[in-house]
């Protein structure tokens, strides 16, 4: 059996890495619009690495139940410069995409990281091991316009859980090493909410497959019509409970809010003397 991961793309999982969203679209679920523009991206690329993140994930193609599809060429125009503009801010480049021909220019223009919700299945793992980047393997039944339509498991763990399997393996096959493949179980993404819920609390059967778990829970466990004030507190429970059950990579929109609730939990699960104390 694969032992525990203790790397990703080069960075220690001795602590959970967060990666802050960069989204170039003007259609995304939660921001979409807000950052569209390639000079407000990297602005707001540089302020989620100044609040704390580990990982920038640049997206040029909207993956939102309902989205249709982006030519390549405007994907890539929407995220190179945006990739070529946060180079040098200090953390690995992540690009949101399942176009082999972006994935090769988006790494070509500094990205280290493929975060693919299709998980390779269209193409590119030849180019993610020949260029030595690494790769995000994202689990979705269907396809954005109509993935939550009528999602359907008998078991959603262990067939998400076989699906990622499978693409792991084809991924060592292509030469891409274990250390720099992580797993995504997709929350959202061809799920209703009992498959979300069922795989945040057994995230740890995905553990076995000895790569890092990453989770992108933010925004999506509150009602879609909530405040902005209530779908950050269900992103920052789902997260807390995602941790606790194996997930080394939150991928999320509200970065400080997301460091200061990991910077907590030791201390909520261990008070120490006073802590002791006040409850004597």
């Amino acid at each position: 059996m694969p032992t525990a991961p203790r790397e990703f793309a080069g960075l220690s999982l001795d602590r959970p890495l967060l990666m802050g969203i960069v989204n170039v679209t003007p259609d995304s679920f939660s921001d979409g619009g807000a950052f569209f523009d390639a000079e407000r991206a990297i602005r707001h690329g540089k302020s989620l690495v100044a609040a704390g993140a580990d990982i920038l994930d640049v997206g040029g193609e909207s993956t939102r139940p309902g989205a249709g599809p982006v030519e390549a060429e405007e994907e890539k125009r929407r995220v190179l410069p945006v990739i070529e503009g946060l180079r040098g801010v200090g953390v690995p480049l992540s690009c949101d995409t399942s176009k082999p021909a972006i994935m090769a220019a988006a790494i070509d223009a500094g990205a280290a990281i493929v975060n693919d919700v299709r998980a390779l299945r269209l193409g590119g793992a030849d180019i993610v091991a020949a260029r030595g980047a690494s790769v995000i393997l994202g689990h979705m039944q269907g396809e954005p316009a109509t993935m939550n339509a009528a999602p359907r498991y008998d078991d959603v763990v262990a067939e998400v859980r076989a699906f990622l399997a499978e693409r792991v393996n084809a991924c060592l096959a292509a030469g891409i090493p274990r250390g720099r493949i992580a797993i995504d179980p997709g929350f959202g993404f061809g799920k209703r909410r009992r498959h979300n819920m069922a795989l945040l609390h057994e995230l740890g059967a995905l553990a076995g497959l000895g790569c890092a778990i990453c989770v992108g829970a933010s925004r999506k466990f509150s009602p879609k019509d909530a405040p902005d004030e209530m779908k950050l507190a269900g992103s920052l429970v789902a997260a807390v409970i995602a941790v606790r059950n194996g997930a080394r990579i939150l991928r999320v929109h509200d970065v400080a809010e997301h460091k200061a609730a990991l910077n907590l939990l030791p201390d909520l699960e261990s008070p120490g003397e006073e802590g002791r104390l006040s409850r004597a």
